[in-house]
């Protein structure tokens, strides 16, 4: 098992109960893949430097977590499938 982050910029224009269930598929798909999570961190709306997806606002979302090296492909996989999701990066700690 390894260490990850990672960084999610999410839609801006969803309503507080949107994020929420977005938020908890983020979460459902790493325990989904074998992973854990152990740290969550919500950055709130932040201004982009360059607009992403005709987007110029985004939810900063930030989760850290352990999972095998396998999981990764999956996760990002399903992530790029989420419309709500701007961007993602993951990185290894």
């Amino acid at each position: 098992m390894n260490n990850y982050e990672i960084l999610f910029i999410i839609k801006p224009d969803l309503k507080e109960e949107d994020l929420k269930n977005v938020i908890k598929a983020i979460n459902d798909s790493v325990a989904k893949n074998g992973g854990t999570v152990s740290k969550e961190d919500n950055w709130g709306k932040k201004q982009l430097v360059y607009p992403v997806k005709k987007s110029k606002e985004g939810y900063y979302y930030k989760l850290d977590f352990t999972a095998p090296a396998n999981a990764i492909e999956k996760l990002e996989a399903g992530h790029r499938l989420n419309a709500d999701i701007l961007r993602t990066m993951v990185t290894k700690r």
